[in-house]
């Protein structure tokens, strides 16, 4: 199987994280694909008609995407513990909580683009409701912070853990940690996985 991959791509890293986890990453070879709002990539149309990435080229099945629908694909590939948990309570939750994770990823994604229009004008109004869902998306994930630690680590705490660790990337002028404490330490840990540490955000020039 391939992946068409970039090295800052949240949505990639979901996907790179869970093939970490489930001991499938060599099962996968990343191709490089480079994907933006305002130009759109043949070679990605080719297999993703919306131009985004990732997308999981697979022999059978053709090509996959999103990073929602690949994970739960290959995490049906392994024969470890599952990130979608077979419980039904728990599976809502894993899904619940990723469905929060990437609207987050895609707040901050509108937002960046949104800051850096080419006309330098972002709209103010368009920014401080970027803010307020990221705020509200804070409180909330607060809240839930120890019983993120308390359950069996998921899909869902990884498409939250690629948000936060996003906020960092991308936007590291701001201080999400002050007045999230508990989120703040539960993020602590989830960047000390393996499977976190290996798939870092990279040089975008590096294959």
């Amino acid at each position: 199987m391939e992946l068409l991959w970039s090295p800052r791509s949240p949505f990639v890293r979901k996907v790179t994280i869970l093939l970490h986890e489930t001991g499938l990453v060599d099962r996968v070879r990343n191709v490089r694909a480079v994907a933006s709002m305002s130009k759109v990539n043949p070679e990605i149309v080719r297999h993703n008609p919306l131009g985004k990435i990732p997308v999981l080229l697979t022999d059978d099945l053709g090509p996959i995407f999103d990073s929602t629908v690949i994970c739960a694909y290959l995490d049906r590939l392994h024969d470890g513990p599952r990130l979608h948990p077979s419980d039904a309570r728990d599976w809502i939750t894993a899904l619940r909580r990723q469905a929060l994770g990437d609207g987050v990823l895609d707040v901050l994604l509108l937002m960046r683009n949104e800051v850096a229009r080419p006309d330098g004008a972002p709209s103010p109004t368009y920014l401080a409701g970027f803010e307020q869902k990221v705020a509200a998306s804070l409180a909330v994930l607060e809240a839930e912070a120890p019983a993120l630690g308390d359950s069996a680590f998921s899909i869902g705490h990884i498409a939250i853990g690629c948000a936060l660790s996003y906020l960092d990337f991308r936007f590291s002028d701001r201080d999400w940690r002050r007045g999230h404490p508990a989120l703040a330490s539960w993020h602590a840990e989830f960047e000390f996985r393996p499977s976190v540490i290996a798939t870092t955000p990279g040089d975008e020039s590096v294959a």
